[in-house]
């Protein structure tokens, strides 16, 4: 305040006032900025503690970027329940558990791909992570696998997965004791306050068990997009923001992924949702990363491929990996192109952008007929505009 001279600006109360712009990724056009409102933050600040509930002297670490709508309602909520913070400047394994230790963290927020290396770093590099007592997860969904190892590795940590956008902040959450067998898929329930609907193409109410968009409503809602009322007029329907993900809601009232709307497969004129056969594939032991996405194709429209890196010093072949997948999956969902990565899948700081940087180099490129035979639908043959053995490089 050195150097102020005058009376100090009277202070400003108006909850409907913009707080803050977040830009959505942009992967499917130009980034927009979502006006959230002190009014979204206040909410998402107490939907966060509805799931993920502080304490007064506990710790928060920053781990993942602030600006994305995981971490952000941390940054208010912290000093709100009087719990103290730390921030890293970019996340890697180490780094994290020394940060953990050193700050004896209580609370976190990661996303899969984080805990991923996380566990393989912490599986040869012996770390005090006792400290943590809950660590919660969002961004993509996480196989279940990797939520059994997750808790073969930090026994004493609660998990809770939320699930929510850039524009509505935490809609759903799965908490610890909800993590069971028949509910590790899911995102879990909203909170009070937050009312979430599956609806069909026209926007009614569907059934329970019945597949299609989630729509939501609450005071976490954004306002609008910054100077872009067409795509805010669109964003809304009914009075519900209109999210994009396809999903579904169970008797108990739990909801349930499958895809981004504009990242689904329609294949021969059937729906493969690539959530549902990444976790698949996630769970054959030797598989590190993958990432599942649709390609053109002449007859069918599109087909499923998949992107795929290995644990080091594990082997897999294209045909271990079909056999794999036929055990869990119908026909038409099963990958007929498979490509094994030797570099890590481009990461951003939302999941379906991974999958839409693999997909750019196999656009255009004539595959075979995946129905001609058995071999020519497990074919892994590279484009020839590729330079390197890895799809995900150009």
């Amino acid at each position: 305040m050195d150097g102020l001279s005058g009376p100090c600006p009277d202070p400003c109360y108006d909850p409907e006032a913009i707080l803050t712009l977040i830009y959505t990724s942009g992967t499917t056009g130009r980034p927009k900025g979502v006006m959230l409102t002190h009014s979204n933050v206040f909410a998402n600040v107490n939907n966060f503690n509805y799931w993920m509930r502080y304490k007064e002297g506990g710790a928060y670490l920053h781990a993942a970027p602030i600006f994305h709508i995981a971490d952000f309602p941390a940054m208010f909520a912290a000093p709100a329940f009087g719990a103290c913070q730390a921030a890293m400047p970019r996340f890697n394994a180490s780094n994290f558990c020394e940060a953990v230790a050193k700050e004896r963290i209580s609370y976190t927020v990661l996303v899969p791909t984080m805990i991923n290396l996380l566990l393989q770093f912490v599986e040869n590099n012996p770390c005090d992570l006792s400290s943590l007592e809950v660590l919660a997860y969002g961004g993509s969904p996480m196989a279940p696998e990797l939520i059994r190892r997750t808790r073969r590795f930090l026994p004493n940590a609660k998990l809770v997965q939320v699930y929510g956008l850039s524009e509505t902040g935490f809609l759903t959450g799965l908490q610890d004791n909800e993590h069971t067998e028949d509910h590790l898929t899911s995102c879990g329930r909203p909170c009070p306050g937050i009312e979430v609907q599956v609806t069909d193409e026209s926007g009614n109410p569907l059934e329970t068990g019945k597949r299609g968009e989630l729509v939501a409503r609450g005071s976490n809602v954004m306002r609008g997009y910054w100077n872009n009322e067409r795509e805010t007029a669109a964003a809304f329907r009914n009075g519900f923001f209109r999210t994009g993900d396809i999903g579904y809601q169970d008797r108990d009232g739990f909801f349930y992924l499958l895809d981004r709307q504009k990242d689904m497969i329609v294949t021969g004129g059937e729906n493969v949702y690539c959530g549902e056969v990444e976790a698949v594939i996630l769970n054959q032991p030797a598989v590190r990363e993958v990432a599942v996405f649709g390609i053109p194709d002449s007859q069918w429209g599109e087909t499923v491929a998949a992107c795929v890196v290995l644990k080091p010093g594990m082997q897999l072949t294209v045909d271990a990996l079909i056999r794999h997948c036929r055990q869990s999956l119908a026909n038409y969902k099963v990958p007929r192109h498979v490509e094994f990565s030797e570099t890590d899948l481009p990461k951003l700081h939302r999941s379906h952008e991974a999958e839409y940087i693999v997909n750019e180099p196999w656009v255009g490129y004539p595959f075979r007929n995946p129905e001609d035979s058995e071999s020519l639908s497990l074919q892994t043959e590279q484009p020839a505009a590729f330079n390197s053995p890895s799809p995900t490089t150009r």
